[in-house]
């Protein structure tokens, strides 16, 4: 009797382990059913992953898209840029900035800004506290280090100008491929920044920085900056995706903004080489900052765009005018 109850229980688990089998391979098969009826697109990055890309990495950790029926592959720009993937249709999508989206729309490239990754502009001009530069009045004989486009003469001119100072008196420098803290203890004194990555970086550091913000001098320089892009040729075409990827974008921001160190932890979780203590530290600064006064995270205005189209025009940094109710668009932020 034992021996003919033991082999019943030996059945039973056979039957069991079967059975489980059976169930865990028909679960992997409806998985991979699902995963192929995604759809595949890409998002290609201005730059090295970093806390101006959280809410990308939050939706695709979470599932925000998988949840729209997108499958999304965020891909780094390599030499091409993310304006040139997307405008020749390599890219759906890309992070960019209204400055370069402005320049590319003169030149009859029709790409479009659909949300804005920071509701203001948080860049300015750095420097160690050491080298005494507090205001745009003594950037006068130091030596600015940047990246040789005529745009950033054009910025220290107009915020040494609301000074009676002379940006010819200014020696500009070509800083390569260096970083702040190396440029400004070699050859320059300062350098156009994100606060939100080498600011707090320098917190970090315990080495004291003075930043000259371009929003403290001039409303016209508080343009945006990242933005999340897109060609017109894709809005024309399959704007329900165009629809899918920033609902599932807004609920990523959305994390970030209101759990910022648990987004930190999934941008260090995807991107490992990044400084975790960095990550964390940017975040906390950055995540007020995506929304702040707007009504929603991404919302844009045209006013902000024409007052830097105006700045552009006025400095012969544009050959024309552009329509800036093509250059972007809220069609596609949940309502």
């Amino acid at each position: 009797m034992k021996k003919w109850l033991a082999s019943f229980a030996f059945i039973l688990l056979l039957l069991a382990g079967c059975s489980g089998n059976a169930d865990e391979k028909k679960d992997s098969a409806e998985n991979a059913e699902k995963e192929d009826a995604l759809k595949k697109v890409s998002v290609v990055l201005d730059w090295s992953p970093n806390t101006n890309h959280t809410g990308l990495y939050v939706a695709k950790d979470q599932g925000y898209f998988k949840d729209e029926g997108l499958d999304v592959e965020i891909i780094l720009p390599g030499e091409a840029g993310s304006d040139q993937l997307v405008a020749s249709g390599k890219s759906e999508f890309g992070v960019s900035y209204q400055e370069s989206i402005t320049e590319a729309r003169v030149q009859d490239v029709p790409l479009v800004s659909i949300g804005a990754v920071i509701q203001h502009n948080t860049s300015g001009f750095a420097s160690p506290a050491e080298k005494n530069i507090k205001s745009p009045k003594d950037f006068e004989g130091k030596a600015y280090g940047g990246w040789g486009a005529p745009l950033e003469k054009a910025v220290l001119g107009s915020l040494m100008e609301t000074e009676g100072a002379d940006v010819e008196k200014v020696d500009i420098v070509n800083m390569g491929d260096s970083d702040f803290f190396t440029a400004v203890k070699r050859d320059i004194d300062f350098a156009w920044i994100y606060y939100a990555w080498t600011g707090v970086e320098a917190e970090l550091r315990g080495e004291k920085i003075n930043m000259v913000y371009l929003t403290d001098y001039t409303d016209k320089l508080d343009y945006y900056t990242p933005v999340i892009s897109t060609s017109e040729k894709m809005i024309e075409n399959d704007p329900e995706t165009v629809k899918a990827f920033m609902a599932a974008v807004t609920k990523g921001y959305q994390f970030a903004i209101d759990e910022p160190e648990k987004a930190a932890d999934i941008l260090i979780t995807a991107v490992p080489d990044l400084d975790p203590e960095l990550v964390k530290a940017s975040q906390k600064w950055l995540s007020p900052k995506y929304q702040d006064d707007a009504p929603r995270w991404g919302e844009q205005k045209a006013e902000v765009w024409k007052n830097y189209m105006d700045w552009m025009l006025g400095k012969g940094l544009l050959e024309k005018e552009i329509d800036v109710d093509k250059a972007f668009t809220n069609e596609f932020l949940p309502k």
